[in-house]
């Protein structure tokens, strides 16, 4: 793993910019600190976020507003019960040409972008949202016998309802799992919906304005992926998604609690938003406590509460709060 001055330099002039970015996002989503962080997190780890909130909590704001910081280009799908995945991929249609001769001819969806927004994610039926399962994981897709690759970088970033509401489908656990990070978005405080009252009903409204682009995002992908990250903070992460999984020696105090528990890919996933996070703070390295701070985004959705569990009303949140105070001597942030 590179070190050295030159890093040093690097990391601490991408901390710069990304102040800059995060202070021309909080102008347009106000109070929401921590959420920005989390997505910021999770797009400079090159992966993508699920952002779950009642409707009307700005989270289609956060994303609009994300792509024109990071310099993406950026489409939109509203899912609803009819979608189908050809309205997400693309299809082939049929030309006629003038000679008379015909030939199919591929129309590109909303997926070949460098920023999907799938709004409501969890309105479409399971057989639509798998549509995203391969671009997600392989930044590409198949149609016809055709790999056509999507753009660079690639993200999705997913706004979902709470599935107590009507009309809402569960994600599948695969398509769950693709996720770097599920950001819960809270109401605001007071004093936040103040600020938010004041800036948004008046003549005028904040504007983001540009402090990335596609290049220099890919570049910073690089930078997180050469930070140094200490044998501590690496058996703090095994310690932690071991300890949550029922199957594991290491995880039989919740063998009771839990249907499953995290993968392998829990583990990368804290592995890369730790050094987001360090790297959002102005730090050179993670620390134990950027793994307790983590674990609520990266391993909520990769977890499922057992039918005793529920019955005791026994939460995720709460299982994972005592497993990272317990593993790591640290509780887990709200």
């Amino acid at each position: 793993m590179a070190e050295g001055p030159e890093l040093v330099a690097r990391i601490e002039e991408l901390g710069a910019r990304l102040g800059s970015a995060k202070a021309s996002i909080n102008r347009r989503f106000i109070g929401q600190e921590r959420v920005v962080d989390l997505v910021l997190a999770s797009m400079l780890c090159g992966g993508h976020a699920l952002l779950v909130g009642l409707p009307g909590l700005g989270k289609t704001r956060l994303v609009d507003t994300l792509s024109t910081v990071m310099g993406l280009k950026g489409n939109r799908v509203q899912f609803t019960p009819d979608l189908m995945p050809a309205d997400i991929l693309g299809s082939e249609v049929l030309e006629t040409a003038a000679d008379g001769s015909r030939a199919f001819r591929f129309i590109e969806g909303p997926v070949f972008c460098q920023l999907l927004m799938a709004d409501e994610i969890n309105r479409a039926s399971p057989r639509t949202q798998s549509a995203l399962l391969q671009a997600m994981q392989e930044r590409e897709v198949t149609i016809a016998g055709e790999h056509r690759p999507l753009g660079r970088p690639f993200h999705v970033l997913a706004t979902q309802n709470p599935i107590e509401q009507e009309g809402t489908y569960p994600l599948p656990e695969a398509q769950l799992d693709r996720f770097l990070v599920q950001v819960d978005v809270e109401y605001p405080t007071r004093a936040t919906e103040r600020d938010i009252l004041i800036a948004t009903t008046g003549a005028e409204e904040a504007e983001a304005h540009q402090v990335f682009s596609a290049e220099e995002l890919i570049a910073a992908q690089g930078v997180l992926r050469r930070m140094p990250v200490g044998d501590q903070v690496v058996e703090a992460i095994l310690d932690l998604v071991r300890a949550c999984r029922p199957g594991e020696p290491e995880g039989r105090e919740l063998a009771d609690s839990l249907s499953w528990g995290p993968g392998p890919r829990a583990a990368q996933a804290l592995m890369l938003t730790v050094r987001a996070r360090a790297l959002l703070d102005g730090r050179l390295a993670p620390s134990v406590a950027d793994v307790a701070a983590l674990a609520r985004p990266v391993l909520t959705h990769r977890m499922a509460l057992s039918f005793a569990a529920r019955a005791r009303g026994e939460s995720l949140a709460g299982i994972i709060d005592r497993t990272a105070q317990r593993v790591l001597g640290l509780e887990a942030a709200a």
